[in-house]
């Protein structure tokens, strides 16, 4: 359904962004989030996942650190304490606009 790509496209965009969020509760690292979201059905590129990283740490809702301990460094996310709580109304709201969505969509008896 080519016609509906952009419209799709809009409408993950957001959930990439709390998924994310609810991933990196535990530190993780942007290829092995890649996986991550994947297998979870988030599916999403490199181009599209590092700016959103860094605009998630920009914005406080993300803590990074470098490991330089593995032959190869890479930089670690983490969910921060502002971040926490983002992640935790978008939930909700997610909820109720589940339901929102499902009430719309009831068939009538």
């Amino acid at each position: 359904m080519e016609e509906f790509d952009t419209q799709l496209q809009e409408l993950r965009r957001g959930t990439v962004v709390l998924a994310c969020l609810q991933l990196l509760r535990g530190a993780g690292y942007g290829y092995s989030l890649l996986e991550q979201l994947g297998d979870h059905g988030f599916s999403t590129d490199a181009n599209t996942l590092y700016p959103l990283l860094r605009r998630l740490e920009k914005q406080g809702y993300l803590t990074s650190e470098w490991n330089t301990e593995e032959a190869r460094p890479r930089k670690f996310y983490r969910t921060s304490l502002d971040g926490i709580r983002l992640a935790d109304a978008l939930t909700t709201e997610w909820r109720s606009l589940t339901t929102a969505i499902a009430s719309l969509t009831k068939e009538e008896h």
